[in-house]
């Protein structure tokens, strides 16, 4: 007792999830705009991630914002289409990179002489080593934060899409 729709171009059925997918992906409109705002997401992303450590904002607000322009483009262009931007694997990688800076701060401020995160050691300025650490801190929470939150929306994109089937 499924319902099913055809398509004009195929002409094969497919289940009504798939139709609204469809009607998605053939938006003229909503894909143009799409195009228009991305950049501007991911700019915005990249000045919270930049400004974080002097005001509101840093590393996990800019890895959502930046995640969030991944999750749209997937959203109207298909998960496939995301697949081939960002790849799985890719992600992945990017997860372990944003972990390992910010494991790598910390024990680089212990080889250095002070303790797990203490910045003053980074640099030859107490001020300085605060500003580099904080920043490097904050840009391996924004990579992981981004890679987890577009690994996870692919994860379960790709589980509906198994499901629909």
């Amino acid at each position: 007792s499924r319902c099913y729709f055809y398509c004009r171009h195929r002409r094969t059925p497919f289940a009504p999830q798939q139709a609204e997918k469809a009607k998605m992906n053939q938006n003229l409109i909503l894909r143009t705009v799409v195009k228009f705002v991305l950049p501007f997401i991911f700019l915005f992303a990249l000045y919270v991630q930049a400004h974080g450590d002097y005001g509101p904002g840093g590393g996990f607000q800019a890895g959502v914002i930046f995640s969030a322009g991944f999750v749209l483009f997937g959203m109207v262009f298909g998960l496939q289409r995301l697949r081939k931007v960002a790849p799985p694997q890719l992600v992945l990688i990017f997860i372990a990179v944003g972990l390992l800076l910010y494991a790598g701060v910390g024990f680089a401020t212990m080889l250095l002489g002070g303790t797990f995160l203490d910045y003053e050691h980074l640099a030859h300025n107490s001020a300085h080593g605060h500003h580099y650490g904080i920043l490097l801190i904050e840009l391996g929470v924004g990579i992981t934060v981004a890679s987890v939150m577009v690994a996870i929306y692919q994860a379960f994109a790709g589980y509906a899409e198994d499901t629909t089937d």
